[in-house]
């Protein structure tokens, strides 16, 4: 794959649509839009013209067009847009006279992105903020993952840059003239101000290492309903996700395999997870098999609801205690649940509905907060840990170094640094044509 190339994909959805965007980035952009069109039009102002086939002249679609000459442009490359008539036949036609024009090719998924992050015009955390923004299913995940695109996170990540860059050019002044008398105290003591300086950073990060992560919000507040075999946990699971996802029976153990699905509910995004009862005696081998990953799901939820006995729910996880069968006089009793409460008749449904979203919400992001991802949580992490040090350190040699830690994982975090495997994952992650 050349970054030289000319690249062109429908960028609009799928046809047929009222109106379809083909976008084409690259040099030879503006050569290709004379060659349908006959000429350059005005750059950056939307212009009718009849697009004909280059090959044979014949009448492809009479529509607009804009010319967007770089560099400042989506992707920093020479652009085209062609808004043409969204059936499939002339988006089909169009398509296929492009890729007939030498030095064209169709576009690869999240191609034009990527071209936009090697060219500056957006950072790595500003790309993956625009890949959550793609996939975004609720009006939280919209508006925190608008705040990473639009650069909530970059911004702070350039002003600890800027500040450990302040902090490592006292340092090397201190180093290279420490025989002055205008540099630094007492010879090979760090620069005045240095460990206040330097714990400032550290707390500024630290609180955006305290924030809700961005997983559940991208994911779904994770809910484990768990208890033992005919505890009820099916017939919430389907009340609780307004579905009959879930088969129910009398029978023990019906309930083989892990069973999840994700809603919203009040704009929160929830994955509800129906496991097989627990239970020690009387399981087949594949009802083992589905107690095993019964429990393995309840390791990595947010929340737990236990519907088993009092106080027999597993331990050191967040767990509610829930009397599920509330219109079973023959139910075990509990002495406190949190919720008492029947999927059958619907009583307590929308109670424990209403309070697992104030929950979650509680977890979650704030509306229009950036969030941190595992990636970037990682490279901040380190960040810290090398401020933290430089902060306690003694020797400038040392404390420079720690700085030049901090410095790295910063540049990481923004795509100054990075591999190609993590680039060509992020990049994978958007369709064709964005």
């Amino acid at each position: 794959m050349s970054e030289n190339s000319t690249i062109f994909a429908l960028s609009s959805g799928a046809p047929p649509a009222g109106i379809a965007v083909v976008r084409i980035s690259g040099p030879q952009a503006g050569a290709a839009l004379v060659a349908l069109s006959g000429q350059l039009p005005s750059s950056r102002r939307a212009t009718f013209r009849r697009l004909v086939d280059p090959i044979d002249g014949s009448l492809l679609d009479a529509t607009m067009v804009l010319w967007l000459p770089g560099p400042q442009t989506a992707t920093g490359e020479d652009s085209a847009e062609l808004h043409l008539h969204g059936g499939r036949a002339v988006v089909g036609a169009v398509l296929a006279a492009l890729g007939r024009l030498p030095g064209l090719r169709g576009a690869q998924a999240g191609e034009f992105t990527r071209r936009a992050f090697l060219n500056g015009r957006i950072d790595l955390n500003e790309a993956e903020g625009l890949a959550d923004l793609l996939s975004a299913e609720t009006e939280l995940q919209r508006r925190s993952a608008l705040a990473m695109a639009d650069g909530a996170l970059s911004r702070r990540v350039e002003d600890w840059r800027q500040g450990v860059l302040t902090l490592s050019a006292q340092l090397e002044a201190l180093l290279d003239f420490s025989d002055e008398d205008d540099v630094g105290e007492g010879g090979a003591l760090l620069p005045a101000g240095f460990g206040d300086r330097t714990a400032d950073l550290a707390t500024s990060i630290a609180a955006w290492l305290d924030r809700p992560r961005a997983e559940p919000l991208r994911e779904g507040f994770r809910v484990v309903l768990a208890g033992p075999p005919n505890a009820g946990k099916s017939t919430l699971f389907n009340a609780l996700v307004e579905s009959e996802a879930a088969i129910t029976a009398a029978e023990p153990g019906t309930t083989r395999d892990v069973l999840t699905r994700s809603v919203a509910i009040d704009g929160v995004p929830f994955t509800f997870a129906d496991t097989a009862g627990l239970r020690e005696e009387g399981a087949g081998e594949i009802e083992r098999i589905g107690i095993a990953r019964a429990r393995a799901e309840a390791a990595k939820a947010d929340l737990i609801l236990w519907l088993g006995p009092e106080g027999e729910g597993p331990q050191g996880l967040a767990l509610w205690e829930l009397a599920a069968r509330a219109d079973d006089p023959a139910a075990p009793a509990k002495a406190s649940p949190r919720h008492r409460l029947s999927a059958h008749t619907g009583e307590g449904v929308d109670a424990l509905r209403r309070d697992l979203v104030a929950h979650a919400r509680a977890s979650l992001p704030a509306p229009g907060e950036a969030a941190l991802n595992a990636r970037q949580h990682d490279l901040l992490v380190q960040v810290h840990a090398a401020l933290t040090a430089a902060r306690d350190e003694r020797d400038p040699l040392l404390a420079a170094e720690q700085l030049r830690l901090a410095r790295r994982a910063l540049d990481a975090l923004t795509g100054r640094a990075g591999t190609e495997d993590m680039l060509d994952a992020l990049f994978g992650r958007f369709c064709i044509g964005k």
